[in-house]
């Protein structure tokens, strides 16, 4: 019966996470898998998420089911730090439903958007995360491409975007990076985010944004200014969140689908919809993820040391951005002031295929085979020789 299955090839990210940890070089650097990494190269857990797993595990006295559509405090509290205080305006228009990450959130909005329309077509950036493609895919959403990097400028194509997205048809979907754009790290500005909201709601285009990553470029704030913008500009909208990065969470698989809709009585119905598909993947979320984070945020003291420790990470990864630039400038004698720009833990360097198999094999530096880095993988130990590597390959062509 399984005779037709064929070999799986390796994924293009995890496989570099793979041939990192057989490497047994000393001075091996990796810049591949998209998790925060502190000063010593590790992955902490925040210490305002320590305390409220202590906490929850001396409080909790069962481990009963909740519901398809989880934690109902974890949802309202990541739902108000999305859209912060136009969520006053808008709440009885919100369908929430705790999902299994980021991931799990994209693909219940694809199943969500494939009940309602099926056949739709979804566009995404280009490029975009590369779990984007299999995860609106695997739910029968088309998936095609919008304009947004010009690899010559390494900046924004943002006047070829938003003349593409103002020629789409009613109704397409449009997929959205809401801050720390995967892979680039280029992101729209308050002007420019202003103008995509009104194309998208003059084109009547439907908005699918994702944010795994706010409160890691500028703030928890400015980070999501461009939902809030959306969302005062259109009459229906999903949003997928991500608690992975900014809570340290990543194995807890903690994440958050919310649907805008055009009216209170929509609302109702897309809910039950919400429900029904959840039933049907993965029946109920996990808990314990969502109820520490729940927890967090609704206790003034840890919310205040999770956003003290959120802050020390973005500035940390912004600075790490401003010390690469300035080592690759030096190295390379070409100007890379463009990394200081751009936000979020990724960049997305112009190396060729075979350089960063080069990079890999001769010097231990591992990156993505497109060449986007994990900037928190680098540190002030390690970015001279990070930048001295990689000009030496640029250089030898």
């Amino acid at each position: 019966m399984f005779e037709s299955l064929t070999r799986v090839p390796p994924d293009p990210i995890l496989g570099v996470s793979a041939a990192f940890q057989k490497d047994p070089s000393t001075d091996k650097v990796d810049l591949g898998v998209g998790v925060y990494k502190d000063e010593a190269g590790k992955t902490p857990v925040p210490r305002a998420v320590r305390r409220a797993e202590q906490d929850l595990i001396a409080a909790q006295t069962t481990k009963a089911y909740l519901s398809p559509v989880g934690n109902p405090g974890f949802n309202t509290q990541v739902a108000a730090l999305t859209f912060g205080v136009d969520l006053a305006g808008r709440k009885a228009d919100l369908s929430l439903a705790q999902a299994p990450g980021g991931s799990g959130a994209l693909h219940l909005g694809a199943l969500f958007l494939a009940a309602a329309r099926a056949g739709s077509i979804a566009y995404v950036s280009d490029p975009t995360w590369a779990n984007h493609l299999p995860l609106l895919g695997a739910a029968g959403l088309k998936v095609e491409r919008y304009p947004y990097y010009d690899a010559h400028t390494n900046g924004l194509a943002f006047d070829r975007m938003l003349g593409f997205l103002d020629a789409l048809p009613a109704d397409s979907v449009v997929v959205l990076h809401a801050c720390c754009h995967n892979p680039t790290g280029q992101d729209l500005d308050v002007a420019q985010w202003q103008a995509v909201a009104e194309v998208l709601a003059k084109r009547r285009l439907l908005p699918f944004v994702d944010m795994a990553y706010q409160g890691l470029g500028e703030d928890l704030d400015r980070d999501a200014a461009s939902i809030r913008l959306i969302a005062k500009a259109v009459p229906e909208m999903l949003v997928a969140v991500s608690c992975s990065k900014n809570f340290g969470v990543y194995r807890e698989r903690t994440g958050l689908l919310a649907v805008v809709s055009a009216n209170t009585e929509q609302a109702s119905i897309h809910a039950g919809q919400l429900g029904r598909i959840a039933r049907t993947v993965w029946s109920m979320p996990p808990d314990h993820g969502a109820a520490v984070v729940d927890r967090v945020l609704a206790t003034p003291e840890l919310r205040q040391e999770w956003v003290t420790e959120l802050t020390h990470m973005a500035n940390r990864i912004n600075s790490l951005r401003s010390l690469l630039a300035e080592k690759l400038t030096t190295a390379s004698g070409a100007d890379f002031g463009w990394i200081k720009q751009q936000r979020g833990m990724f960049s997305r360097l112009p190396l060729r295929a075979e350089q960063v198999v080069t990079l890999r094999e001769q010097h231990h530096i591992y990156m993505a085979p497109d060449g986007r880095i994990n900037i928190a993988g680098i540190s002030p130990a390690n970015c001279t020789r990070v930048a001295e590597s990689i000009a030496t390959v640029m250089k030898a062509g």
